[in-house]
């Protein structure tokens, strides 16, 4: 009889949970040293889960050391002797958009050595105010103008985070109550999908086109649902890299002050986009939360985010949020951000950041071709694979066995039926084991063997 396992419930990733019960079943005999896996796609259908938790499940017990694969022929359980862990490097980051390190840790010790020398250093060690520091704020506001087209930013409506994901938590939380609906594009980050699961908010995913939102569809969602607030992400939007126009945002502002919507704008990626429209905190500040921080930039560990309120109301509300759920904003990682940004390192950071994801860019262009949607932006940090949900599932798979992981293709959707594919990161993310993959090298032939058959 074929294998048929019961996944049992809990809060692992699914692929987790199939691991343990196939090594559990091993342990206990219910499956001999030799047997032979069911195929992929039987067990998925099986078990009514999608291919690529499956692919993933199989490629980490053959990294356990639990199963042996083989080219052509499947996966046979090792021998109870033979369950050590599978030597290899492991799969290339693909998956999670981390900027090149070796710009910010260049310039880390010689930070380090000013931080000693700053007047308000001791200031850190105390709580900041719920705002953050007012060093910091002015840092952030001068951030944004010079790298988010964001140019009348007001630092005295910016309050620090702990990163992007929190500003958009307390922006969202500010104005949406369990039950409520959040409108957004049909493919979306998956943080906001996983922050409005936790939260209790319904998400209504929208049409998308060449430039991302579609405002008919807006209008449309906003008479179905009577939603009052917009989460989008415009410049480089993710997963598909795409840029809105002016004449876009300014149609969807329109919409916005026609049914009196507020606008919550992830502005993360803004700095990959040179020449792009001005942000809709600019276009429509009385309605706008604008999110933004430096994880994409500088270093994700600094864990220094932004957010911009439009109004003094709101303001407060978000400050009372910050109070219970941190009391204040850590400080030390925006203090180096702060620091960055006033001596001028920080642009130096991102000017080396975005050559890297040129290259890195033009790398994607030689291995992917016409398979890539239209680049948006040469230095955009993420690239977009249009195809079917069987197609991107195993795609999905086959990278894995080759050596990269890509992000899931379920993990954008919010909407099924308008747009499927696979978002991709053009190089390897930053990881122990060296910098990006050059052309020719072991990694990238990897790369190849995974992708190249799209």
């Amino acid at each position: 009889m074929a294998w048929t396992p019961t996944i049992p419930d809990g809060g692992a990733p699914l692929y987790e949970r199939l691991v343990a019960v196939l090594r559990a079943d091993i342990a206990s005999g219910v499956l001999a040293p030799g047997v032979r896996l069911p195929p992929q796609r039987d067990l998925a259908y099986r078990l009514g889960v999608g291919l690529g938790t499956v692919t993933r499940a199989y490629v980490e017990a053959e990294r356990a050391g639990l199963v042996s694969a083989h080219v052509g022929r499947g996966s046979f359980v090792n021998a109870p002797a033979e369950h050590r862990p599978y030597e290899r490097d492991g799969p290339i980051n693909l998956a999670q958009n981390i900027a090149a390190q070796a710009p910010a840790g260049a310039r880390l010790p010689e930070a380090l050595a000013r931080l000693r020398r700053r007047p308000d250093l001791l200031e850190h060690l105390t709580y900041a105010p719920p705002a953050g520091h007012e060093t910091q704020r002015r840092a952030g506001a001068a951030w944004l103008s010079r790298t988010s087209s964001y140019e009348s930013v007001d630092w005295r409506r910016l309050i620090c985070c702990a990163g992007a994901q929190q500003g958009l938590a307390l922006a969202l939380g500010a104005v949406l109550s369990p039950g409520d609906v959040v409108l957004t594009e049909c493919l979306a980050y998956h943080g906001l999908k996983a922050l409005a699961l936790h939260s209790g908010w319904r998400v209504r995913g929208l049409a998308m086109d060449a430039e991302g939102l579609r405002p008919d569809a807006l209008e449309e969602a906003i008479r179905a649902t009577g939603a009052k607030v917009l989460a989008v992400l415009p410049t480089l939007q993710n997963p598909t890299g795409r840029i809105m126009s002016r004449a876009r945002r300014d149609a969807i502002v329109s919409i916005a002050r026609k049914h009196d919507l507020t606008l919550v704008e992830d502005d993360i990626y803004g700095a990959y986009a040179d020449g792009a429209p001005p942000p809709f905190a600019m276009l429509a500040p009385e309605r706008t939360f604008h999110v933004s921080g430096v994880s994409k930039t500088l270093a994700p560990g600094l864990r220094a985010g932004f957010l911009v309120v439009p109004a003094a109301e709101t303001f407060e509300r978000v400050l009372d949020a910050v109070r219970v759920v941190s009391y204040a904003p850590p400080a030390f990682g925006g203090l180096i951000a702060t620091q960055w940004i006033e001596d001028g390192s920080a642009d130096a950071i991102l000017a080396e950041t975005r050559d890297e994801a040129r290259v890195r860019m033009a790398m994607a262009r030689e291995l992917l071709g016409p398979a890539m949607e239209t680049v948006y932006a040469e230095t955009a940090p993420h690239i977009w694979l249009p195809m079917s949900e069987l197609e991107a599932e195993r795609l999905a798979g086959r990278a894995l066995r080759g050596g990269a992981e890509v992000t899931p293709p379920s993990a954008p959707v919010v909407e099924a039926g308008h747009e499927s594919g696979v978002r991709g990161l053009p190089g390897r993310g930053p990881g122990p084991r060296g910098p990006a993959p050059r052309p020719g090298d072991r990694r990238q032939r990897a790369v190849q063997r995974g992708l190249g058959a799209v």
